[in-house]
């Protein structure tokens, strides 16, 4: 592992625990110093994370980031830049995660961060239409076959949200199918055998979800067309839309079987009922045009998010003008943010959509992620261990399983276990992999061959170790 580059910095965390359950506050102090030697300790994580969890929720704000999956106890970041991560301990790694999609660009771009300077001086939140928008909005419909007009929001879950709605608002239908192991997001009539954290902690639902949330909720296997059918059979004339991740990212990397997106083209037209393609992970990612343009399949409605705000938060979602002009003001269907367009979060994605705009992005992306992926499954194989996975530009996984993994049921067969220990190696190596089997890791332009042959060499010692 690298020395740090991290100097002499301090962050307070808050001073006292007092033993009052109304009112409590942490006492901690940490310092963050260069790192001497290459062993991994995680000592001012460990104050760090015990100081969060008195004050909130599990220690974190979003359940996967806890490392349940692997064990064991976070790590606490303190800077990004680039293809790199350092932790408060001092620790630097090689950063597979990409702060979960959005650093196609790398972390901290100097050209991202002089675009959010200038945009800082005129203000952070309006509240009201800038210009900003527009030009954001013009990149979106340009760049993606479905979207004819655009609104932006605040997540991938707000965008989900609203095209949930808007599907049920231009259909005047109910009911909606999802796949198993597919994550849209914690709207509660998502929350059913969802992906991502839910999976990561094995919820197969979330209390506080009523059943009348969830009663027009249908689910199927990814990739059985055959289930579809069924569905389609059982509720003819009833189902508002069909929801999927076109590239599923939320329960480990999983492709679609070359006919899988046609046919679902094809039943959804038959039955007038919406496609959504929720491309929040693979907008952008896996071509500029994201999964729709890669595989030549256009949706009625598409959800995006990540990298359309440059690493701030947005979401957006759009479709076909027809579709579009029933969401308020232009029609009836109610949604709104008061963060919704902010300024920094369009300043930042426009950037970063300009980037990725330019000639070999998307072969540069490929390529490294090409030379990853083949580097680990096949370090594995030599060392004998059960392992599968693939790519799709900057985007990939493997599971230890020999595979072919179709589905979430087909994921789950991966030793959770045995990925638990290599996660933990690959720390200890100065790489920093998504802390669980079933979330894809995502390469960006500003990872070099360099790293990539460090990341298999660090594969290679920790196979043979685990």
């Amino acid at each position: 592992m690298a020395v740090s580059a991290i100097t002499g910095a301090r962050l307070t965390l808050g001073m006292s625990l007092s033993s009052s359950t109304r009112s409590r506050t942490v006492a901690m102090a940490v310092s963050i110093d260069p790192k001497t030697d290459n062993k991994l300790t995680l000592t001012k994580s460990e104050e760090a994370f015990a100081a969060a969890k008195e004050l909130m929720p599990g220690g974190v704000n979003s359940p996967v980031r806890a490392f349940k999956s692997v064990g064991g106890q976070p790590i606490v970041i303190d800077s990004v830049k680039g293809s790199r991560m350092w932790d408060i301990d001092g620790n630097e790694y090689i950063d597979y995660v990409g702060s979960w999609g959005p650093a196609i660009i790398g972390h901290a771009d100097d050209q991202v961060l002089a675009a959010l300077g200038e945009t800082m001086k005129k203000g952070t939140s309006f509240g009201a239409p800038c210009l900003l928008e527009n030009t954001l909005a013009e990149l979106v419909i340009d760049a993606v076959p479905s979207i004819e007009m655009v609104r932006f929001v605040n997540s991938g879950t707000e965008a989900c949200m609203g095209a949930l709605r808007l599907a049920r608002a231009y259909t005047g239908r109910e009911k909606i199918i999802k796949f198993e192991g597919c994550y849209h997001g914690h709207a509660d009539p998502f929350l059913v055998k969802a992906g991502s954290g839910v999976a990561t902690l094995g919820l197969p639902d979330s209390p506080g979800v009523p059943k009348a949330a969830t009663f027009e909720t249908l689910t199927a296997p990814y990739n059985d067309t055959e289930a579809i059918e069924k569905l389609f059979e059982a509720n003819k004339g009833e189902i508002a839309a069909v929801f999927l991740e076109p590239v599923v990212g939320n329960a480990g990397f999983i492709v679609p079987k070359p006919d899988f997106h046609s046919f679902l083209r094809k039943i959804t037209k038959e039955n007038n009922t919406l496609l959504v393609f929720d491309e929040v992970m693979t907008g952008f990612r896996l071509s500029y045009g994201g999964a729709q343009e890669y595989f030549g399949i256009t949706p009625d409605i598409t959800t995006l998010g990540k990298i359309i705000g440059g690493g701030l938060p947005v979401g957006a979602y759009g479709g076909r003008r027809d579709i579009m002009e029933k969401v308020a003001p232009a029609g009836p269907m109610y949604q709104a943010g008061t963060l919704s367009g902010n300024p920094l979060a369009m300043a930042a994605g426009i950037e970063t959509l300009q980037r990725i705009k330019e000639p070999g992005t998307y072969e540069y992306l490929d390529k490294i992620t090409g030379e990853l992926v083949e580097g680990i499954i096949e370090a594995g194989k030599r060392a004998g261990h059960a392992i599968c996975g693939g790519h799709i530009r900057g985007m990939f996984g493997f599971f230890f399983t020999e595979g072919p993994v179709y589905n979430f049921a087909d994921a789950k067969k991966s030793d959770t276990a045995k990925f638990a220990r290599f996660f933990w190696g690959m720390l200890a190596e100065g790489v920093y992999l998504a802390p669980s089997q079933f979330e894809a890791g995502f390469t960006s332009l500003a990872h070099t061959s360099d790293e990539i042959k460090k990341t298999i060499a660090a594969a290679e010692k920790v196979f043979r170790e685990i």
